[in-house]
């Protein structure tokens, strides 16, 4: 069994990334070998051989990588250690061993590099809107009380009430001098 971390890594171009797996029930002489599963996967994609590591021996590096990655361990466990990622060596990166009669691959690890890390957006504040204040005309009370749609309502209404009352009070006192002038007449 192959213990790999980590399982996903998220990393900016030009910085460094390390990958260890761990050989957890087998001999400390067994060769751990690394490979890597392009991003873009199509109908003839592959692995592509990287390198591999075996206790008392040279590293063996796969074609192109060489300069890019260094392999290294102890008894049971490999590390894989980027010095300079690009965006192209994005991708899932496999240990395994070949065992008889069988391949033993570990979890892999996505691997993603991009110019610039991704960031959260800002949370939005909601805006709060300033309630016009009424000023009172009593000095003593200076407690504003704010301006909303019901208190204009209620101002309004006392408006047309008074407007109402003044117009019969008019109309009455109109119908009241003509009944005099025709009485006196």
């Amino acid at each position: 069994m192959l213990q790999q971390v980590p399982e996903f890594l998220l990393t900016q171009t030009n910085l460094t990334a390390t990958l260890t797996c761990e050989i957890k029930d087998s001999s400390s002489n067994t060769r751990i070998n690394w490979v890597r599963q392009p991003q873009a996967l199509r109908a003839n994609s592959y692995y592509e051989f990287l390198a591999s590591w075996e206790p008392k021996r040279k590293p063996v590096y796969g074609k192109k990588v060489e300069k890019k990655l260094i392999v290294f361990g102890e008894a049971t466990r490999s590390t894989l250690n980027f010095t300079s990622l690009n965006p192209t060596d994005s991708g899932i990166y496999f240990c395994m061993v070949i065992g008889n009669p069988q391949m033993t691959f570990g979890k892999g690890t996505q691997l993603s590099v991009v110019d610039i890390l991704p960031t959260t957006a800002q949370p939005t504040t909601k805006t709060k809107i300033k309630k016009k204040l009424c000023k009172s005309l009593n000095p003593r009370t200076q407690k504003e009380v704010p301006c909303g749609p019901i208190t204009l309502g209620l101002l309004v209404t006392g408006i047309l009430v008074l407007l109402v009352s003044l117009g019969m009070a008019i109309h009455q006192h109109c119908q009241r001098r003509r009944a005099r002038l025709r009485f006196i007449k």
